[in-house]
């Protein structure tokens, strides 16, 4: 997902004094853009990432420093995911394409431990895989782990979500929706003269004001 896109999907991003986390940094694709965008003290970004070379490859940008960046190694999956952040200090979570790279069965907790970080009015911004995506009709017989959850070829595994599905995960998590949408995008490779056609969700869940 090109760093453009998520500025342009998530315009909350750019407004305003603000602390967001970034979480599936990678190597900071987005970090760096959102802080070459604001000034000094207008944000502080956090970023997590599962991989430790992901988040050493942030550490050693030359934009980054600890003074308006955190990266850290974390793994969103564990019901005990504890992360260096105060709860109820966040103003923005932002999950693009990442849910969908854990089980099932993990996929609540995460959203629930997450929600702890997020201040009164504070919001996940969240994209990811819908159902019948391309990519989820592309995989072959033997791929799908179980319904609606498939391995790629590098060991990773990826869910393709209904809208229901994402709602009840997040307001099991008591967020309340501000938006809960299907993209569907057509993509044309005219070099091998194909149409592919795209079905992402994208959803904003905000904390309820105290």
């Amino acid at each position: 997902v090109s760093t453009q896109s998520t500025g342009t999907e998530f315009q909350e991003l750019k407004e305003g004094e603000r602390k967001l986390l970034e979480v599936g940094c990678g190597p900071g694709n987005t970090i760096f853009p959102i802080l070459e965008h604001c000034a000094d003290d207008q944000v502080f970004v956090y970023g997590c990432d599962f991989s430790p070379t992901a988040v050493e490859i942030v550490k050693s940008h030359q934009l980054y420093r600890e003074d308006r960046c955190k990266a850290f190694v974390c793994d969103i999956s564990s019901k005990d995911m504890d992360i260096p952040i105060e709860e109820g200090t966040l103003d923005f979570i932002t999950m693009i394409f990442v849910l969908s790279a854990l089980n099932p069965e993990h996929m609540q907790h995460c959203i629930s431990n997450l929600s702890r970080y997020l201040k009164p009015g504070g919001q996940i911004l969240f994209r990811d895989y819908g159902r019948y995506d391309l990519a989820q009709l592309r995989f072959k017989n033997g791929r799908c782990l179980a319904e609606n959850f498939y391995a790629r070829g590098d060991g990773t595994k990826v869910y393709f979500f209904t809208q229901e599905e994402l709602d009840k995960l997040f307001t099991n998590a008591g967020l309340v929706k501000v938006q809960n949408i299907v993209d569907r995008r057509l993509q044309v490779n005219r070099a091998r003269k194909l149409k592919m056609y795209r079905i992402w969700i994208q959803c904003k869940y905000k904390k309820p004001l105290l």
